[in-house]
């Protein structure tokens, strides 16, 4: 079991990732993340997708976290401090007392995530998720309910980002996801890896009751707003979800559980379920 090490300086270079949080969530951390809470980082230290670089904790939350702690590498440190050091070196008061800096073992292609999936698969596609409590709202529903991978445009934000994970309750590191290249046409790359693209819009063609997925179906979801472009909608099966008139709205990552959950549904009663992403713990 790793060692605990103690910090008891604020300027010490071996805890220099850790400063001041939220203005590096502006600016990113080169490939590096940051996981907060016990129960995100307890997902980090078990995904199979990303790998912890190191812990700081309060004192007091080592007893509770000896578990956690007991299954770190041995090269990965756990740097203990006081909780008014650990305030002021994140620049914030953090309630948690938990936080750690985590890297993605592989970043995978769109063409190599959809290839990996046999005959059953589930897959979002986002275009457009620049918020980050949408973004870790729709993958928090993707691991509730299975999906193998999330494809991001590349106008998405960061599933990574801090805000984004905690939200996510830590599912962004247990569902698979990939960027698509900026000019990158979704539709063209899910029926080249034979998925049926089905896009949400408040003008679909059917309702979400009276649609059956395929055995490979990918749902593609726009910004609140904008939504999905015409020509995707066009070239996709469209859906809508039935509102009680003069309304026609959701929140996206709420219209991604009511999809989510009826894929689970139907899919479930043949050869249509989706199959559990890799890494997927429950959330």
């Amino acid at each position: 079991m790793a060692d605990l090490i103690e910090i008891t300086d604020l300027y010490d270079p071996r805890i220099e990732v850790y400063r001041d949080i939220r203005e590096r969530d502006l600016v990113g951390r080169a490939g590096l993340f940051v996981a907060e809470g016990k129960v995100v980082v307890e997902k980090l230290v078990d995904s199979g997708l990303h790998h912890p670089l190191s812990l700081l904790i309060t004192g007091k939350r080592a007893d509770a976290l000896q578990h956690v702690i007991s299954r770190l590498a041995d090269n990965v440190p756990v740097y203990v401090a006081a909780q008014h050091v650990i305030d002021a070196i994140a620049g914030f008061p953090l309630h948690r007392g938990i936080l750690a800096i985590g890297r993605r073992t592989e970043v995978p292609t769109a063409d190599g995530l959809l290839s990996a999936y046999g005959e059953r698969a589930t897959v979002l596609v986002l275009a457009g998720i620049a918020n980050h409590d949408n973004m870790g709202g729709i993958f928090r529903n993707a691991a509730a309910f299975g999906v193998n991978a999330v494809l991001l445009d590349s106008d998405c934000c960061d599933p990574l980002y801090r805000k984004a994970i905690r939200v996510s309750v830590g599912a962004t590191l247990l569902v698979p996801f990939a960027q698509m290249a900026r000019h990158q046409d979704p539709v063209d790359l899910l029926e080249h890896h034979g998925f049926d693209p089905v896009a949400l819009s408040p003008a679909g063609a059917c309702t979400l009751k009276d649609w059956r997925p395929r055995s490979r179906t990918a749902v593609l979801l726009g910004a609140e707003g904008p939504g999905l472009s015409a020509a995707h909608i066009e070239r996709a099966h469209s859906v809508q979800i039935a509102m009680s008139a003069g309304f026609d709205s959701l929140n996206v990552a709420t219209t991604s559980g009511i999809v989510l959950h009826h894929i689970s549904v139907f899919g479930a009663k043949g050869s249509e379920a989706p199959g559990k992403p890799r890494g997927f713990a429950a959330v």
